[in-house]
């Protein structure tokens, strides 16, 4: 049986659907001033459409991007994980958004909790090692949550927590940082696990590595990942 198209019902064309998700999630920009960048290409929308748009699709277009991505991963030997938390603010309220990164910066993960204890670490893990298979190493920072978990878990020798080793996880935090100005910070837990899933996932898809490449291969790169973008949730 083919697949629907998710865009059945929509009069507006999948690609002008596809150009304002990416230019919302992969962008600083808030949502008007999407609209305000559609609208110089002749596009007239309102920007409580492009919110719907972004809700409708973005976790659509990202589980697709992931189940691609966490196949070839798992195929993968699984060499070292760096994870690490920040303190998000929700309704004035401390949450804690946890990250796993691979050895090559990847985002493999992001979970938010409530607390920072040894049982959100232990969820995180989990949920972590269901998707991935389980690794090498970790490195992480001297939280004790990270060691308590990992010893029920059965790696508590795999742990790293040589000082300056989990830079890596700490610069993966940067692109969500200038996310959250942008968007005002969040209001509710569940639009923040969302959007951090659905961000991880598009920054994966379009990161090419700019300074570590030549001109001609990062821009075929690039292509490439533009290419496959505008084919997503296509029947």
């Amino acid at each position: 049986m083919a697949q629907r198209s998710p865009f059945r019902y929509f009069k507006t064309s999948p690609e002008v659907i596809r150009l304002a998700v990416m230019l919302y999630v992969r962008f600083p920009l808030s949502l008007r001033n999407v609209e305000d960048l559609l609208h110089e290409r002749g596009i007239d929308i309102s920007h409580e459409t492009v919110r719907f748009w972004w809700n409708r699709f973005g976790p659509l277009f990202a589980a697709e991007i992931r189940r691609q991505r966490v196949q070839r991963l798992r195929a993968g030997p699984q060499w070292r994980w760096h994870l690490d938390e920040v303190f998000v603010k929700i309704n004035g309220s401390t949450h804690y958004l946890w990250r796993a990164v691979d050895h090559e910066g990847e985002v493999l993960e992001s979970v938010v909790t409530k607390t920072r204890d040894r049982k959100a670490a232990l969820k995180f893990l989990r949920k972590l090692m269901r998707r991935y298979g389980s690794p090498t190493k970790i490195v992480t920072d001297r939280l004790r949550s990270y060691g308590a978990a990992l010893r029920e878990c059965g790696m508590g020798a795999k742990q790293d927590c040589t000082r300056h080793a989990n830079n890596r996880a700490e610069n993966s935090h940067l692109p969500f940082r200038r996310r959250e100005r942008a968007m005002l910070r969040f209001r509710r837990m569940r639009s923040l696990q969302m959007f951090v899933a659905v961000h991880a996932s598009v920054s994966n898809h379009f990161n090419q590595d700019r300074s570590l490449s030549r001109r001609q291969h990062f821009k075929a790169n690039r292509a490439a990942a533009l290419a496959e973008w505008r084919q997503l949730g296509a029947a």
